[in-house]
């Protein structure tokens, strides 16, 4: 009686990329639920794209057009393109009523709960010396109720089944040469392709972006004897960037007792990242801290002065962005049974 429910659904994470490789993505989320339940900003179909985890365009059940959420997305791309976008994306909305209905009967499942299909798909590029990007990897599946459904290996050009349920639609979905054609050619040529174009669009509002504010600065812990060393940058876009904590030259990594915040979005469409690490206050190692933003061409290393020498350095002002690390949707839908969507 009363009972909670708490779906959580498609969570999108960009992961630090290794090493050097600059890349780019441009990815697509579609979240359809089972009935509309009537509440604020929760629409029963939503269709969002991201280039580099910035919304790039948008549609919902109740506006029923797919729209530009970039300026550079309004002005560069003809009306076409929007109506045809907005067709697409109607007809994306249709398959998903029918095929979350299948999956209700197939799994057995009372029309009274509510249940969540979700989709993403798109691509990422790796950047070349001429200012283009060739295909690194693609990225397609289907998450249903918060659970990994079914996803495309790219490489092997099959469907891989996450659970048993989806077996079914895994063997059907094998047996259709033409669908695994058509989704390993979207992947790695139509994606890139819009990819390549939207990134070329938006290069105007990459070089408008400021080079990353780099800090170092100490605070103390709970422990009266230690101290917390902190490496901030800030500011930054695009979202690669290197960072490094290094004792007498050497990198400190995890087991060295180094925390890292990871890629975060600041609330300006910029980026931050914050290292740090807990030493005693005696410690009279050489400390660093060093930025590599290739974008921006800004390499930075900064030295900690005494760091026992008290709380110092700058106090960041300003809202930054504590959302999970490069989160592009996240749909959090709690509801009481026979309360919300009577």
């Amino acid at each position: 009686k009363g009972k909670m429910k708490l779906i959580v659904v498609f969570v999108l994470l960009w992961t630090a990329v290794a090493g050097r490789r600059e890349t780019h993505s441009l990815h697509y989320i579609y979240t359809a639920l089972s009935r509309d339940l009537g509440l604020p900003g929760i629409h029963k179909f939503t269709a969002m794209g991201f280039l580099d985890n910035r919304m790039i365009d948008y549609f919902d059940s109740e506006i029923k057009q797919k729209v530009p959420k970039q300026t550079w997305m309004k002005y560069r791309l003809d009306p076409e393109y929007w109506v045809k976008g907005t067709q697409s994306r109607q007809s994306k909305q249709q398959w998903f009523e029918v095929n979350i209905n299948i999956l209700k009967e197939r799994m057995r499942q009372s029309d009274s709960d509510l249940h969540v299909l979700q989709w993403m798909v798109g691509c990422e590029g790796e950047m070349q010396p001429d200012g283009t990007m060739t295909f690194y990897r693609g990225t397609n599946r289907y998450n249903y109720d918060g659970t990994d459904f079914l996803s495309f290996d790219d490489a092997h050009s099959v469907w891989v089944a996450s659970i048993p349920a989806a077996e079914e639609t895994k063997r059907k979905w094998d047996n259709v040469p033409v669908l695994k054609d058509y989704t390993k050619g979207y992947l790695e040529y139509e994606c890139m392709q819009w990819l390549n174009k939207f990134w070329s669009y938006g290069m105007n509002q990459l070089k408008t972006a400021p080079p990353p504010e780099v800090y170092e600065f100490a605070r103390d812990t709970i422990v009266e004897s230690k101290i917390r060393l902190t490496c901030l940058a800030t500011g930054f876009y695009p979202r690669d960037i290197i960072m490094w904590i290094k004792r007498d030259g050497r990198k400190l990594y995890r087991e060295d007792g180094l925390e890292s915040s990871g890629i975060r979005p600041n609330e300006d469409d910029t980026f931050q990242r914050r290292d740090s690490v807990e030493i005693f206050r005696w410690d009279k190692s050489k400390y660093t801290c060093e930025v590599i933003h290739e974008a921006s061409r800004v390499y930075v290393t900064r030295e900690w002065e005494n760091p026992d020498s008290g709380p110092g350095g700058p106090i960041i002002g300003g809202a930054v962005g504590w959302f999970p690390a490069l989160v592009a949707v996240v749909l959090v839908v709690l509801y009481k049974k026979g309360i919300i969507g009577k």
